[in-house]
């Protein structure tokens, strides 16, 4: 039995219309003359990758791994891949399997949709897009802070207000071990005071502990030992470098000794973007350092700093502000009717383009009236008339359709014209 039942989406992935397509294609402009703005060049990963590759480089107990990667089994050969829930560890795959650090650090952009599979809610999707940026194997403090001043000219280029910066240090591993050693005797002292989760990660992760929302663990937490006093002279000195680069740009900060984000691999910088604009979804920008990463997938030891950004979340912010997708460019619209004009009017459309012009042929026929309609509630500059009278003196009418006298045109000439009031 035939089902017809209309087919949708799955549920947290979503289309993009047309209407709002245009506000994805602009954002897409501004950030890519931005990246290139700073010597940062494309690379463009798959979007499966072998599951192990995120097991190894996120870690098997943080909460992408433990439950929101969709992975599955290649029926073909038996390989278990998976959906990418982030584009860092790609992007170094991607560097290790052909080289690209041999000779040479690389600033690297890519942009691209990104799946994980957890609860839907405003601002966070299943699929989801994001502008990822790495600069592999750079390891001084000026590499962190130049990225964090191109995120404050690029909220500057937007014009997004209320958008704050939180950074933080997670030292090194020896720091981070000692750390993590006193948190566990730390919390599990008050066990009893713990939440599921906070009880989950105890032994696993208990960094992620610090990072609880949950409002009722925030006296404990704000008891725990802190990484800062475990950090080393490097960390310290590196973080400090950081902090001085910012201050000398003028680019306001404030240090959260909680901030530890959700990956495993990051080390020293980490830092976050966030606005009040969002709700609970208010983190529009994240990253930092994770200089084991690249020795983590397998390459020889490389430091390591970057970013991503959620486009989704900085649409809604712009939205907020007032921003609309720009109407699709055009400079003609291009009526026709009558035997002769319908034959010849694809011919002019043609040469318009080829003069460079953008031009929307009428189809499915109509009266000049309803045709004209079109037109007017189109964005174009012009509207190119021919019927068949015109068709036979090789003539068109040019109509502006934002005021002035429309005028016959010699269809040659119909180019040049268009131009020079353009």
């Amino acid at each position: 039995m035939t089902d017809n039942k209309t087919l949708q989406a799955v549920r947290g992935m979503n289309d993009i219309l047309p209407d709002e397509a245009g506000l994805w294609l602009w954002f897409e402009d501004v950030v890519r003359e931005w990246l290139e703005s700073y010597g940062y060049r494309n690379i463009r990963m798959p979007l499966l990758e072998p599951t192990a590759l995120f097991k190894r480089a996120i870690g098997e107990v943080t909460d992408i791994v433990e439950k929101e990667m969709y992975s599955f089994e290649d029926s073909l050969n038996g390989d278990q891949l998976t959906l990418r829930p982030e584009g860092t560890a790609s992007c170094v795959r991607a560097a290790l399997q052909h080289n690209l650090l041999y000779n040479a650090p690389q600033r690297l952009y890519y942009s691209g949709p990104m799946f994980r599979h957890e609860r839907p809610q405003k601002g966070r999707y299943r699929q989801f897009h994001q502008i990822g940026v790495e600069a592999l194997g750079f390891a001084g403090p000026d590499i962190d802070a130049e990225q964090i001043l191109m995120c404050a000219r690029l909220w500057h280029k937007l014009g997004l207000p209320d958008v704050t910066l939180q950074i933080n240090t997670l030292g090194d591993v020896a720091a981070r071990q000692r750390h993590r050693d006193k948190l566990i005797a730390f919390f599990g002292q008050h066990s009893a005071d713990l939440d599921a989760d906070a009880t989950r990660r105890l032994h696993s992760n208990p960094l992620r502990i610090l990072d609880s929302k949950n409002p009722a663990m925030q006296e404990l937490i704000g008891g725990a030992p802190r990484l800062m006093d475990e950090l080393e002279d490097d960390a310290l000195s590196h973080f400090e470098g950081v902090q001085a680069v910012l201050t000398r740009h003028e680019v306001p900060f404030e240090i959260n000794t909680r901030l530890v984000r959700g990956l495993d691999y990051y080390n020293r910088t980490v830092f976050e973007w966030v606005t009040t604009r969002l709700g609970a979804q208010g983190t529009i920008c994240a990253g930092g350092r994770f200089d084991g990463l690249i020795e983590q997938i397998g390459g020889k030891p490389q430091p390591a700093c970057g970013f991503a950004m959620g486009i989704e979340r900085l649409l809604a912010l712009l939205q907020e502000e007032g921003m609309e997708s720009p109407p699709v460019p055009l400079d003609v619209y291009l009526v026709h009717q009558g035997e002769l004009a319908d034959s010849m009017a694809s011919m002019v459309a043609e040469q318009l383009r080829d003069a460079g012009l953008r031009v929307l042929l009428h189809c499915g026929g109509g009266s000049f009236k309803s045709q004209m309609k079109k037109a007017d509630a189109s964005s174009a500059s012009y509207a190119v008339i021919i019927g068949d009278d015109e068709a036979r003196a090789g003539m068109a009418t040019l109509k502006p359709l934002r005021g002035g006298e429309q005028v016959k045109v010699v269809l040659g000439e119909l180019p040049g014209r268009i131009a020079a009031k353009n």
